[in-house]
C-alpha cells in the first residue's frame, strides 16, 4: 500500500464513516486492534508462537553500542545486503523527505535517511571494507532489547512454487482470490502513534464497520459468485502455505510462471494451526515445523479442513511484475538480506545486524550461523515484539527447508544514521544528557 493510499479503502474509495466509528472504539480504549491487525504480509507463522509462555508485555529499549559489539562485524560481505539497502533508499526517495518512517521515535522522518543513502548509493560496487567504513563512520548501531531482555524468536519464510491454471477444472478447484471491492483497511496508526504499523479490516454496512468473512466461510463459499478468483490450483494445502508464506510463484498448465503477491487480508486476527495439533495432541511443541504440519494435514484429509479453518485469517492475491516477491516495504526481497519486523515498534527500510542460528536444509546437520546485515522490508501477523524476525530465505526447496524448520534465538542491532540519533536521545539508553541512564542501566 503506498503511503497515498494510508487513509482510503481498496480502489481507493474513502472510509470516513468507517474511521468515524473505530476513533469513537479507539479513543475509549478497546484494544480491537490487537484482535483484528493485519499485517501486510504473513510469512513464517507457523512454528512462531507454539507453546510459548506468556512473556511480560512488550518494551522497546534501544541502547547505544559499538561495531566491536557486533559479532562478526568484520567477516559479513557487506556488499550482498547493498541491493537490498538501495531498493529501500529508492523508496524513501519515492515518499518524498517530509513522509514519517513509523514509529517516529525510532525511524524520524525520509529525510533523516537520504544523505546516508546517497552515500551508500555513491558506494555501489565498493569492497566490504569501504562499507564498513562507511558504516562505522555514518551510523550508530543500537542493541534493541525487549525490556532486559536481548534475545527473542527468529523464524524464516519463502517463496513457494504451485501449479495451477487461470481455468477451473475438476484438477484445478481452488481458488486464489483477488482482493474484494468491498474489504475496507484502516490504518490506525493514522489515529494514534502508539498504534503505528497496526491495521485493521472489515465491510461497511451502513455506517458500521462490521468483521469481513472468515476462512471457514470463504471456503464455503462466501465470495464464489463475485468473479475474484485470479488463478485456480490443485492443492489446497499448498495454497493455505502460500497465504502463510504471502507470495510465491504458480507454474501454469497453460505454459509459463506467475508471480503471486499479497494484496489484503480479511481482518481476522491470524492464528498458528501447529497450536491446534499440539492441543489435539497430534505432535509435541518440539515437532512443530512447516514439514511436520504439512505432513500430518496430508495424512489426515478428513480433519485438515477444519484444522486449517482455525486460522481465520485469509489472504487475497494480486499478481506480481518484477524481480521478486514484494514485502510491505513495497520493494522487492531480497533471499537472506530481506527481514520481517515488528512495524510497531521497528520501521521498515532500516538496516540491522542480525545474531542468530539457522538449521540446515537437511533438519539433520547442526543449525548454521548467521551473522549477517538485514533491511528491515516485511512484516507479518506471526511476527510480533521488539526482538522478533522472519528472515526471507528466497524460492526453492533448500529455502522452503530452512524457513521451514527455522524457529531460533537471536539477537539484533539497528543502525541509524548519527544526526537522527542526536535527535531522539531519549529515547535511548546510553547517549549523554542530563536524566539520561548509561548503557549498563539497561542491564
Amino acid at each position: 500500500m503506498s503511503a497515498g493510499d494510508a487513509d482510503r479503502g481498496p480502489a481507493g474509495r474513502p472510509v470516513t464513516v468507517a474511521l468515524l466509528a473505530l476513533w469513537a472504539l479507539v479513543a475509549t480504549g478497546v484494544a480491537v486492534w490487537q484482535a483484528l491487525s493485519w499485517p501486510a504480509s504473513e510469512p513464517a507463522g507457523e512454528p512462531a508462537d507454539v507453546g510459548v509462555e506468556e512473556p511480560p508485555p512488550d518494551q522497546r529499549v534501544l541502547v547505544v553500542a559499538s561495531y566491536a559489539d557486533l559479532p562478526g562485524w568484520g567477516e559479513d560481505d557487506l556488499g550482498e545486503a547493498m541491493a537490498a539497502w538501495l531498493r529501500s533508499c529508492t523508496r524513501f526517495r519515492f515518499l518524498g523527505p517530509s513522509a514519517k518512517l513509523a514509529p517516529v521515535e525510532v525511524g524520524g522522518t525520509v529525510a533523516d535517511w537520504l544523505p546516508v543513502c546517497e552515500r551508500v548509493t555513491a558506494l555501489r560496487g565498493a569492497s566490504a571494507s569501504a562499507l564498513r567504513a562507511f558504516f562505522e563512520a555514518e551510523m550508530v548501531p543500537l542493541a534493541v532489547l525487549n525490556g532486559d531482555r536481548e534475545i527473542g524468536l527468529f523464524t524464516g519464510y519463502y517463496e513457494p512454487l504451485l501449479t495451477g491454471s487461470r481455468k477451473r477444472s475438476a484438477r484445478y478447484a481452488v481458488p486464489l482470490y483477488a482482493l474484494p471491492n468491498d474489504l475496507v483497511s484502516v490504518d490506525l496508526g493514522q489515529f494514534r502513534p502508539d498504534l503505528a504499523g497496526r491495521r485493521i479490516a472489515g465491510r461497511l454496512a451502513g455506517s458500521t464497520l462490521e468483521p469481513y468473512s472468515d476462512r471457514a466461510q470463504i471456503e464455503a463459499g462466501a465470495l464464489a459468485s463475485r468473479a475474484l478468483e485470479l488463478l485456480w490450483v490443485d492443492d489446497p494445502i499448498a495454497a493455505f502455505f502460500l497465504q502463510i508464506q504471502g507470495s510465491g510463484q504458480i507454474e501454469l498448465v497453460e505454459g509459463g510462471r506467475m508471480r503471486v503477491g499479497y494484496a489484503g487480508q480479511n481482518g481476522h486476527p491470524y492464528f498458528a494451526i501447529g497450536r491446534e495439533l499440539v492441543r489435539r495432541e497430534a505432535m509435541t511443541v518440539e515437532e512443530v515445523s512447516l514439514q511436520s504440519i504439512r505432513a500430518w494435514l496430508e495424512a489426515n484429509p478428513d480433519q485438515a479442513a477444519e484444522v486449517m479453518a482455525t486460522n481465520a485469517s485469509y489472504v487475497f492475491f494480486r499478481e506480481v511484475q518484477g524481480e521478486g516477491p514484494l514485502g510491505s516495504q513495497g520493494v522487492a526481497l531480497t533471499p537472506g538480506r530481506s527481514l520481517a519486523v515488528d512495524r510497531k515498534f521497528l520501521p521498515l527500510g532500516v538496516p540491522l545486524w542480525l545474531e542468530a542460528t539457522a538449521p540446515a536444509a537437511d533438519g539433520v546437520t547442526a543449525p548454521r550461523s548467521v551473522r549477517r546485515l538485514m533491511v528491515a522490508q516485511d512484516t507479518g501477523g506471526a511476527i510480533s515484539g521488539p526482538v522478533r524476525g522472519d528472515v526471507f530465505w528466497g524460492a526453492g526447496k533448500e529455502a522452503e527447508e530452512v524457513a521451514g524448520r527455522m524457529r531460533n534465538e537471536g539477537r539484533y542491532w539497528l543502525l541509524v544514521p548519527g544526526s537522527l540519533l542526536e535527535r531522539v536521545t531519549e529515547k535511548v539508553i546510553g547517549t549523554e544528557g542530563p536524566g539520561i541512564p548509561t548503557k549498563a542501566d539497561a542491564r
